[in-house]
């Protein structure tokens, strides 16, 4: 799979069932329709945060096209506290994030240091996942 941002081809990473596809050149992230609660699951507030997803219409980034299907992807805000803005495929193919994004929601999420999923995200993306 090519990447939306960049169209440099993305690597699959694989934590159990779910694959995570990584463009190294922006660091985005896609995950498919799904993907993003299995990932939350376990976390303090993974449930939270997946009920907190709402349709941005103000925004005013450039649209992004889904990898799968090719249309433009509708602008969604995760998060209460602290809204960040991602990509979603009208036809639920999955989510697109921007470098540092899913790491923020991972952050968000509050998992414990030494959860699985945890630890595996920090190997993929680093010190960036407090």
């Amino acid at each position: 799979m090519n990447c939306p941002k960049c169209k440099d081809s993305m690597v699959v990473l694989e934590l159990k069932d779910v694959e995570i596809d990584k463009c190294f050149s922006c660091n985005g992230v896609w995950l498919d329709e799904g993907e993003l609660e299995q990932l939350l699951q376990g976390s303090k507030l993974g449930e939270e945060i997946i009920y907190s997803i709402i349709p941005h219409k103000k925004s005013k980034e450039k649209p992004v096209k889904c990898p799968v299907c090719g249309k433009k992807m509708t602008k969604i805000l995760a998060g209460r506290s602290e809204s960040i803005v991602l990509d979603k495929c009208e036809n639920e193919h999955g989510i697109w994030f921007d470098g540092g994004e899913l790491e923020k929601i991972i952050y968000m999420a509050d998992f414990g240091v030494d959860n699985e999923i945890y630890g595996y995200l920090r190997q993929i993306f680093g010190n960036k996942v407090k």
